[in-house]
């Protein structure tokens, strides 16, 4: 098999997903084409070479709808020669772009793609597109359906985290991140989103809280004790873990993912199309896999890909230097950080969801290249990226800089 690289990657800074959100007027079409310029520009790509571009995206309708990247790239001036394809995987759909990116360059079909992913969720709202899983009872019964957030506190009561845990996970975050930024280590990757008369509309995440602190988090409420509760799905969690006799509920809006708006990019090559393009590799991507798991607990994905992948490409935890998993909720990372006794200065090192927010399709891709960032920066070698999915999923690639 062909060996693959990743030659450079960018993003966006992530907006809030609110109609007050620095990035609402920007469509998902606009974000998408601003990280095509970047990644185009920054390696002095011909468009012509490039053989697909594949994005990322979770609800692909209204402006985010119609392919996506086919768009972005029209409106990025690229060549007419280069295709697009929108993929879905829920919330690792960015990182399986870059999977299915490396899957083709792998096989011999292409040299050069651009994988990544959009989300514009001030714009098109979680679950717009709909579907079976959350509306069909013929499928949702058999799955298990309940809200994620009522799965995490699941995770939470069935694996012994308090809300003390889960807001003092939430606090470092915050400090992480807000340290990573002050520092200047996303500097090198995070592109601005400019106007038309090339005014800076963002330049920074804008999710992040840095004064939160566990006084101010304890005065949050649990956001999902109600559906819990009054909607019956911890009737159905008890149902799939009658071990669990009642739910504690610890997750609210300050210890869970933001919704935020955001793209992402991240080129992919063979060695042939690095040479071609003139530009030299970072990283190869060494092993890739998808898992399903517990639909019930949902969220624990993460832990079950992790063990095949390892299995899968011959390595051990002890291979892996730093650690990158989405936060959707902190009870998540903690459970990852249980299950394999991962220390906490191992993972997730510059923050993560909690602070900056998740654009659902855009995320997978943004936190590959943020651990690769920090690869470089602290001069590791290896990183494990991975992520939850809903209906019980997950996904995780391992990156070997070069």
């Amino acid at each position: 098999m062909t060996e693959v690289f990743i030659y450079d990657h960018v993003r966006t800074p992530r907006g809030r997903g609110k109609k007050d959100g620095s990035l609402h007027e920007v469509p998902s079409v606009r974000l998408a084409a601003k990280t095509l310029e970047a990644i185009r520009d920054r390696n002095g790509l011909d468009t012509s070479t490039v053989d697909d571009i594949i994005m990322g995206c979770v609800d692909p309708v209204m402006d985010a709808g119609a392919v996506i990247p086919k768009a972005a790239a029209f409106e990025a001036g690229y060549s007419f020669a280069a295709p697009g394809m929108q993929i879905s995987r829920f919330c690792a759909s960015g990182l399986d772009a870059v999977n299915f990116a490396a899957g083709k360059v792998a096989a011999g079909s292409d040299d050069i793609v651009i994988a990544g992913g959009v989300e514009s969720m001030s714009r098109v709202g979680m679950g717009m597109s709909g579907g079976a899983w959350y509306m069909d009872p013929s499928v949702n019964f058999p799955a298990y359906f309940m809200p994620q957030g009522v799965s995490a506190d699941l995770i939470a009561t069935k694996y012994g985290f308090s809300r003390d845990d889960v807001d003092g996970y939430a606090v470092e975050s915050q400090k992480r991140a807000a340290k990573a930024w002050e520092k200047g280590y996303f500097n090198k990757s995070v592109i601005p989103v400019k106007d038309q008369n090339g005014l800076v509309i963002l330049d920074r995440d804008e999710h992040m809280r840095p004064t939160t602190d566990m006084q101010s988090l304890a005065s949050l409420n649990p956001s999902f004790q109600m559906p819990g509760e009054m909607g019956g799905f911890e009737a159905v969690g008890i149902q799939a873990h009658p071990e669990v006799e009642k739910i504690n509920y610890v997750h609210h809006a300050g210890n869970s993912s933001g919704i935020v708006d955001g793209a992402s990019a991240v080129l992919i090559g063979s060695r042939a199309g690095g040479e071609a393009m003139g530009v030299k590799p970072r990283a190869r991507i060494r092993a890739f896999t998808n898992i399903g798991s517990d639909p019930a607990l949902m969220l624990t994905g993460p832990v079950d890909v992790t063990e095949k992948l390892l299995k899968r490409s011959g390595m051990s935890l002890s291979d892996i230097d730093l650690f990158e998993l989405n936060e959707a909720f902190a009870a998540v990372v903690l459970r990852y950080m249980q299950a394999f006794d991962i220390p906490h200065d191992k993972i997730n090192v510059n923050g993560g969801a909690i602070a900056m927010g998740h654009p659902l399709g855009a995320t997978g891709a943004m936190i590959l290249g943020t651990v690769l960032d920090e690869l470089e920066r602290r001069d590791l070698n290896t990183a494990l990226v991975t992520l939850c999915i809903g209906a019980g999923m997950g996904t995780a690639t391992i990156i070997e800089r070069v």
